[in-house]
């Protein structure tokens, strides 16, 4: 069954907007409810996303009245304030995606025999916080990067435990 079958379904079966679900993977009990409440703004602007979609490319059928869309099917103020935490999730992710190009990513591999590695063509593999995340998606997380020499000595820099220092290649787990 594709996606949009499974969606079509769920609003059959349980009439209700279902979209926490799609980010969240339950298709069960609290997942089946049109609250995004408490989602990152990178989540929701998911959700918008996979509506403009459906927008596009299906034929329109009508406007689910509850939360989104009163009963003349005018959006709501909760909509209204979707839109504008998703738009701000878009600017976040874009301004993530510049910020990182500013420093290069490292090389990876991974096998189940000899486990992972990152290397650095020119520099060194560090591990480096990711300035966004925390307003993408509510959590922190880190990327590996290549810095110089020169650079080493910036405040966050992570090096990979078991890595020597001035090493351009690391073991990872």
């Amino acid at each position: 069954m594709v996606l949009e079958e499974v969606i079509i379904t769920l609003l059959a079966v349980y009439d209700r907007d279902a979209s926490r679900a799609f980010v969240s993977g339950n298709f069960t009990g609290d997942g089946l409810t049109d609250s995004l409440q408490g989602l990152s703004s990178s989540e929701v602007n998911s959700i918008v996303d996979w509506r403009k979609f459906y927008f596009e490319r299906y034929m329109f059928a009508g406007k689910l009245i509850g939360r989104y869309y009163d009963s003349q099917g005018n959006p709501t103020k909760y909509l209204k304030g979707v839109e504008v935490k998703a738009k701000r999730g878009a600017q976040l992710l874009e301004k993530q995606k510049s910020e990182e190009a500013k420093i290069p990513s490292c090389n990876s591999k991974w096998s189940q025999q000899e486990g992972g590695e990152v290397w650095c063509d020119t520099g060194y593999p560090r591990l480096v916080r990711r300035p966004g995340d925390i307003a993408l998606t509510g959590q922190i997380s880190q990327r590996c990067a290549c810095f110089q020499e020169d650079e080493l000595n910036k405040p966050g820099l992570v090096t990979y435990e078991g890595c020597d220092h001035l090493s351009k290649s690391c073991k990872v787990n």
